[in-house]
């Protein structure tokens, strides 16, 4: 089982300052997959608990020859700490960084650019070799290596189950309805976190994303109107224009246009922690029979508004009810 590669200079970027610290909030420890092709960072698709985030990158959007072998497919998974391998990217970085002083990322001999591989190490005081996930680079006074711990590499038989998992995990609701201002629900939520829990939110075909939570002694809510819908669509009828939002959403569930369901004010706001993996965009939806509530956030190319497609993120929150309509 073997795997080295070079990060490339995009790679570091979108590693260190976008997805690693809006990885970490989702969890601390997830699962890298790393297959012929891509690279996935997975937070619990394994156990179903929790929030699940589902992060996908082409091998080209973060390394330079790329290899990896093993006696499955060329596939290998294993847990990692999100936090370690973040303060690890970093430290190496900043000697890397002593490159482009200067001279910019040209100067960096291709000797000596930023290398990651797998390894096997005995620990201080052990006796066993463990599994690491190693970082190295050399800088003009210096070099540095740092290792991560890792867990031992998945076998067979659960890198099946979690491959099973990610292939579930990529159906997609058949309606979503896009919100492109973050911040804006951001600021909602921090609000709703000290009225209760669970808040509710229903998605219509209309483009309506209602939220709303309620104790015995107040209601708290927020919609958003004429959305850009993407998949099945509706068209709201005139009769239900002047009613309120509550009542507008209760009638297009009855109607089929819309579906409810109740999920986690923290794991809500958890989702919501992937704005710092600066997305350009966020689309929601609910999955048929209401079993999860779907995140997905959308990356274009710089300078452009056509989507990346070499970068994909996703969130699934559970359900706290079987949801409506």
């Amino acid at each position: 089982m073997k795997f080295k590669a070079f990060l490339t200079d995009n790679g570091i970027s979108l590693l260190e300052k976008r997805f690693l610290p809006a990885l970490d909030k989702m969890g601390k420890i997830c699962h890298l997959y790393l297959t012929r092709d891509h690279a996935f960072f997975l937070h619990n698709l394994l156990n179903g608990d929790g929030i699940q985030s589902i992060a996908q990158f082409r091998k080209e959007a973060l390394f330079d020859d790329y290899r990896i072998s093993s006696q499955n497919e060329d596939r290998i998974a294993f847990a990692v700490d999100l936090s370690l391998l973040h303060r690890a990217l970093r430290s190496v970085v900043t000697i890397y960084a002593e490159f482009g002083a200067d001279g910019g990322a040209a100067a960096v001999p291709p000797s000596n650019r930023l290398q990651i591989k797998l390894v096997k190490k005995l620990p201080p005081h052990s006796q066993q070799a463990m599994p690491f996930l190693t970082f190295e680079t050399k800088g003009y006074k210096s070099a540095v290596i740092q290792d991560v711990p890792i867990s031992k590499p998945l076998s067979r038989t659960d890198v099946l189950e979690l491959q099973a998992a990610l292939d579930s995990a990529q159906d997609l609701p058949q309606t979503l309805v896009q919100v492109p201002d973050m911040n804006q629900l951001q600021t909602f939520v921090d609000r709703m976190k000290h009225v209760g829990d669970p808040i509710s939110m229903s998605i219509s075909k209309c483009g309506d994303l209602h939220l709303q939570i309620s104790t015995t002694l107040i209601t708290l809510g927020a919609e958003f109107r004429k959305l850009l819908v993407i998949g099945e669509k509706a068209q709201v009828p005139a009769e239900d224009r002047n009613l309120t939002a509550q009542s507008r959403s209760e009638r297009a569930i009855l109607r089929g246009d819309a579906m409810s369901v109740q999920v986690s004010v923290k794991h809500f706001s958890k989702s919501l922690q992937c704005h710092l993996a600066k997305p350009d965009c966020a689309f929601y939806g609910i999955a048929p029979q209401g079993a999860c509530l779907t995140v997905i956030f959308q990356f274009f190319i710089p300078g452009t508004h056509q989507t990346d497609k070499s970068i994909s993120l996703h969130c699934r929150l559970p359900v706290l009810d079987p949801g409506s309509g």
